[in-house]
């Protein structure tokens, strides 16, 4: 999920009841914050500025990078904490991200040892979207671009702690910055434009002198990487306990896709059959229409059954722009704390021109088996139906602090609840793509786990994604090239598992009274919230 925004030749999809701006039937129930408690999530927002501008919509932000140097870091680390707020919950949600920045920033040094909290920093895309007047927003980006070389420098002379698999592997989206300087609308300058190309360049050297000379040992320790996956989520993580657990996880995808492959094709081996499944493609020209049916049916599924509380407003489907048309597919969402406007889901065909065999593996992966579970996710019940619930929460605190685990748990968990639902009911294929996809995503938390306790190296790690997720070798490879440097992004995976756990305690309290949408509301009522916080779903919900 990213946020971004339009480009020509998009279609879309609403409904009549439409969300007025800032709408929250029950945001005046809530008592306002006092001033120490505002400033207690400001000192947080202002140690994650561009997750805080793209995905909570704290636009005071635009216009500026943040300081990632020593001095600002420590400063900033030291503004956190303070009073205790009155909801003991979003006390606890409030103190778990004070707590993972703390690790963040304090003991794992991410401005030292990360490129891409630098590179997230200078990224322009942010002002694409449709948030405000095109005035404004071109205004914030003139101003953010001129920020430029000093926050390379600053870069520049900060990350000093970064291996060279890891600069390998960001060196492309280091790159692609440079594609938002091609052209960069008024007010930006021309000097300004150029000043800005020249630290590029900067920083693209910087990350290449790594690249060639850097430490070739990525692997940050099982502890290190425990923390990485607990930090912000208020667990105390087992690596070993999480590992058996992706493991049986893995187990149990590969035994449903072995099931549907059987009852589509029986007797056929598996290789085979996702390889035909995977050619049955739109062409370039098809994927957004056909994307936009699938918007269509899983809004209209999801309404239907009451699986998420809000499906209002709209969203239009169309490629990413260029600065982040390496994203096959993605979420741009109405941000909780902007106006209202359309949300985005950014399907990206394949550039005309590319070699044939390229177009082929792009298009493969929007295939009429794979694309119905990514549209779920990405849109209803998953991350569209999330951003609607996040705009009517009466607190701040969930609001904005939006915990990436649950995010991206809650996607994936509703790919498969559907099912049970009742989606596709008798079609074998999106059961056969779901299970693809969580494929993928269970194999990167056991990479993720191998390549940072040292029991796998990068080679290793791309077998696994081609023996286990059924991925081809560029693609295999580009997965466990991302476990490096993302070293959290089996986090996916944890926060399904996650809902799961918690939907079965839901089961087990509430007996006859258990009804998906009753725990659905109830998660969603808590934001994004830390997957240890999840309990509060039942005594609430």
């Amino acid at each position: 999920m990213r946020f971004t925004d339009p480009r020509d030749g998009s279609l879309h999809v609403s409904d009549t009841t439409s969300d007025t701006t800032r709408d929250r039937p029950d945001a005046g129930t809530a008592a306002p914050l006092s001033d120490a408690a505002s400033a207690r999530i400001e000192a947080v927002c202002d140690l994650m500025l561009a997750e805080a501008r793209e995905a909570a919509g704290l636009h005071r932000y635009d216009g500026l990078v943040q300081d990632l140097s020593g001095s600002a870091v420590a400063a900033g680390l030291a503004r956190l904490g303070g009073a205790p707020l009155d909801d003991p919950h979003d006390e606890a949600h409030l103190q778990a991200f004070e707590n993972g920045m703390r690790w963040h920033y304090g003991e794992y040094a991410a401005h030292r040892r990360d490129p891409l909290q630098h590179i997230a920093g200078l990224d322009l895309a942010c002002y694409d979207r449709e948030y405000a007047p095109e005035e404004e927003r071109a205004a914030a980006r003139a101003t953010h671009l001129a920020a430029w070389p000093d926050a390379v420098d600053v870069a520049v002379g900060t990350l000093d702690l970064v291996s060279a698999p890891v600069a390998t592997a960001v060196l492309p989206s280091a790159r692609g910055l440079a594609e938002a300087l091609d052209a960069v609308p008024p007010p930006a300058a021309p000097d300004v434009v150029a000043a800005a190309r020249a630290a590029h360049g900067r920083l693209v050297e910087h990350l290449e002198a790594i690249s060639a000379t850097g430490d070739p040992d990525c692997a940050v320790g099982g502890t290190t990487l425990a923390r990485a996956l607990g930090s912000f989520e208020a667990v105390d993580v087992d690596l070993g306990e999480l590992a058996r657990t992706a493991e049986a996880e893995r187990a149990r995808l590969t035994d449903l896709l072995s099931a549907n492959l059987d009852r589509l094709v029986p007797g056929r081996p598996a290789g085979d059959v996702i390889a035909e499944l995977l050619s049955d493609h739109p062409d370039a020209n098809g994927v957004i229409e056909e994307a936009s049916a699938l918007t269509a049916e899983v809004l209209a599924f999801t309404r239907d059954h009451d699986l998420a509380p809000w499906t209002d407003g709209e969203c239009l489907v169309g490629p990413a722009p260029e600065s982040r048309k390496w994203a096959m597919a993605m979420m741009a969402w109405a941000a909780p704390e902007e106006p209202d406007a359309p949300s985005w889901y950014h399907v990206t065909p394949p550039e005309p021109d590319w070699p044939a065999q390229e177009i082929e593996d792009w298009l493969a992966v929007f295939s009429r088996t794979s694309l119905p579970a990514i549209t779920v996710h990405e849109v209803s019940p998953g991350h569209y139906a999330h951003g609607r619930a996040l705009r009517r929460l009466p607190s701040p605190v969930r609001r904005q602090l939006i915990g990436v685990t649950f995010a991206e748990g809650w996607a994936h968990y509703v790919e498969e609840s559907v099912i049970d639902a009742g989606f596709r009911s008798g079609d074998p294929r999106y059961v056969i793509g779901m299970c693809l996809e969580a494929l993928v995503r269970v194999t990167r938390l056991s990479c993720s786990i191998g390549l940072h306790t040292g029991e796998l190296t990068v080679d290793d790690a791309a077998a696994r994604f081609a023996r286990d997720a059924y991925l081809a070798g560029s693609a295999a490879h580009s997965e466990a090239r991302r476990g490096t440097f993302d070293i959290a992004y089996g986090r996916y995976t944890m926060g399904k598992i996650a809902i799961r756990s918690l939907r079965d305690r839901a089961r087990e309290r509430w007996g006859a009274q258990y009804s998906e949408p009753r725990l659905n509301r109830a998660l969603l009522d808590l934001g994004s919230p830390p997957i240890g916080l999840l309990d509060t779903a039942l005594d609430r919900g």
